[in-house]
């Protein structure tokens, strides 16, 4: 997989494409930049939702939703050990299963 371009090339990349002069295309643009006509239109649509303009989640939900989801998944194993450990336990301290208490 190719190493993605830095955040800074891709703003400057967009900012140029916005404002562009008229006449010149997105693929001329991609062309001086050396990126794919495509790419450059993944990052202005990227870039419209970022600035509100455009439906979609920002990459700062995109990102608090990646720790929300790891946090949850944390918490069910946690859950989890804990169930086991109660279920253990009560089996443990019912009499005549294996106690050895008078």
């Amino acid at each position: 997989m190719p190493k993605p371009y830095p955040s800074e090339f891709r703003d400057d990349v967009v900012r140029v494409a916005r404002h562009r002069e008229p006449g010149v295309t997105i693929e001329q643009i991609a062309h001086d930049f050396g990126v794919h006509p495509m790419t450059l239109q993944k990052w202005l649509q990227r870039a419209k939702v970022e600035d509100g303009s455009a439906p979609g989640q920002m990459r700062s939900e995109s990102a608090e939703i990646r720790e929300l989801r790891k946090r949850n998944r944390l918490l069910e194993q946690e859950n989890e050990v804990l169930r086991r450990a109660a279920a253990y336990l009560s089996q443990a301290n019912l009499p005549g299963k294996g106690s050895t208490r008078s």
